[in-house]
């Protein structure tokens, strides 16, 4: 294959790229894009050509007709919900590539989901203003895109004249192998381990392909059974009375001083660090910032027991039958959202919003729960919606489904806005107390924990004592607008739905 270049430096950017791109379209070598230096450019593929002796032409009088270029800022719009800044998590382009409208450019985050961003140009990329894990801020520029204001014969491409040809002949490059006393051949985990251990790996000999040394080789070194391990040192020698062997009595054989062999152990390396300081950013900045506007609310406590005896039963009943309609292991999770469900359409101000200035509190329709989800990122809050009208199956796969994505960092906009009552579940990961953070504008949010096999009387006036499941519920709520009472009688209607879930079936839609 020959490979075509002329007086690139004469090119302006986008016409030198679309050249390249008209040049190259399929070949391997369209993996590498214009730098800012079009010679930088060529090296590199001439460089990288050098092992397959392929031909390079270089021609002398490459020519093109130009039109006008316009460098035009791609900001960042406006992704709805009140979001000012966002986390740059990907991008799909880099700078000297050709894009095209609505073609994919990068990948952002903010506290609620992941949005990808296109391009409203035609043209090539000259500068990306962040890079990945950057905060980035709606309003600003995210890019540069040049842009051929030109029109017309630039869609069928380039006018290009070659003149004066020469060629130039690469001779092939063999790769080099460290000689002996060099540094040693292996892996990065062998490397690793090796240091870990305390041993000089340049030092060991190699019994992997090519002489690499691998992991037993490290083994062998410390374990004193191999070549290059450690010489095995004679400590605890017995000392015996030396006796003439003229003056023994015939017949009478000696015995040879005992000697104890100990495999001296390797001596590990001492431990050693550094404190490491990261900034704030993504999730955990905003999730930092909206538990800050949270400490303006007043919260009190209210906790409470559930004995869930019956629940356990039903759900092990139903497990099978969930299984037929796609959920693989039915949690007591959706039970436990429909009760607080059922219980909100009897106390409707824990289903409420209030203001800033707290001065209007709106009653909300929908029962839209959020549930708390912890990813690597940080604690999110997607929400289930119009639990009121949905079956414990419905809240099951919805539940999945917001948890799969939230763990893929997935989650849209549409998913975690508009939540009007709160729960987390602490018990999954093995909590049983807690006092949770009430978000805005909600008024009230629960933690439920683990459920504890427990002692417990069969009832006040018995003396007789049963095993129990029981649930250990804690509350947090608004104290501006709610009262100890109010969330105490919420608190036991959920009490009554769930220690009875067969009552729920006079109320299910």
């Amino acid at each position: 294959m020959a490979l075509v270049f002329g007086s690139i430096s004469r090119l302006p950017m986008l016409r030198a790229s679309r050249f390249y791109n008209h040049m190259f379209a399929g070949s391997r070598i369209r993996n590498y894009s214009l730098s800012s230096s079009p010679w930088a450019w060529v090296y590199k593929v001439t460089n990288k050509l050098q092992q397959n002796r392929h031909r390079v032409v270089l021609f002398s009088g490459l020519h093109t007709a130009v039109g006008r270029q316009a460098v035009v800022a791609f900001n960042l719009s406006d992704i709805g919900e009140g979001i000012r800044e966002v986390v740059v998590k990907e991008w799909y382009v880099k700078e000297g590539d050709v894009v095209e409208q609505f073609d994919r450019l990068c990948e952002v985050q903010s506290d609620k989901a992941s949005v990808t961003i296109t391009s409203k140009y035609d043209g090539v990329i000259v500068k990306l203003h962040y890079e990945v894990e950057e905060v980035a801020r709606v309003g600003m520029a995210l890019v540069e895109i040049e842009t051929d204001d030109s029109t017309g014969e630039e869609s069928a491409g380039p006018d290009i004249h070659l003149e004066g040809s020469k060629t130039v002949e690469f001779p092939a490059v063999s790769a080099s192998v460290p000689g002996p006393g060099g540094k040693a051949m292996a892996t990065p985990t062998v490397r690793r381990f090796a240091m870990e251990t305390g041993v000089d790996i340049n030092t060991v000999k190699g019994s992997g392909k090519g002489g690499r040394v691998v992991k037993e080789d490290i083994e062998r070194v410390l374990a004193g059974s191999s070549e290059s391990s450690l010489p095995v040192v004679a400590t605890g020698v017995a000392t015996q009375p030396t006796t003439d062997v003229a003056t023994q009595p015939t017949g009478i054989a000696t015995q040879p001083p005992r000697v104890h062999f100990l495999t001296p152990r390797p001596v590990p390396a001492p431990l050693t660090g550094s404190d490491r300081v990261e900034p704030i950013t993504g999730i955990r900045k905003v999730m930092a910032r909206s538990m800050t506007e949270s400490l303006s609310i007043p919260h009190f406590g209210y906790s409470d027991e559930f004995d869930v005896t019956a629940l356990v039963g039903i759900r092990e009943r139903l497990n099978a039958v969930a299984k037929q309609h796609g959920i693989d292991k039915l949690t007591y999770l959706p039970f436990l959202i429909k009760a607080a469900s059922l219980a909100l359409n009897d106390f409707p101000i824990l289903n409420s919003h209030v203001d800033d200035s707290c001065e209007k509190i709106t009653y909300k329709w929908e029962h839209n729960i959020g549930i708390s989800v912890d990813t690597e990122s940080g604690l999110l809050l997607p929400c289930i919606k119009r639990c009121q009208s949905l079956s414990v199956l419905d809240i099951a796969a919805e539940a999945y489904r917001l948890q799969d994505l939230a763990k893929l960092g997935r989650l849209t906009p549409s998913d975690c806005s508009g939540f009007t009552f709160g729960l987390s579940n602490i018990g999954s990961l093995g909590g049983t107390y807690a006092s949770p953070i009430i978000p805005r504008p909600i008024v009230a949010i629960g933690a439920l924990g683990r459920i504890q096999r427990l002692p417990r009387y069969v009832n006040e006036r018995s003396e007789d004592v049963v095993a129990a499941s029981v649930l250990r519920v804690s509350w947090s709520a608004d104290h501006r607008v709610i009262d100890g009472a109010t969330m105490c009688r919420y608190s036991n209607a959920m009490k009554r739905y769930v220690e009875n879930p067969d009552a729920m079936l006079l109320y299910l839609r």
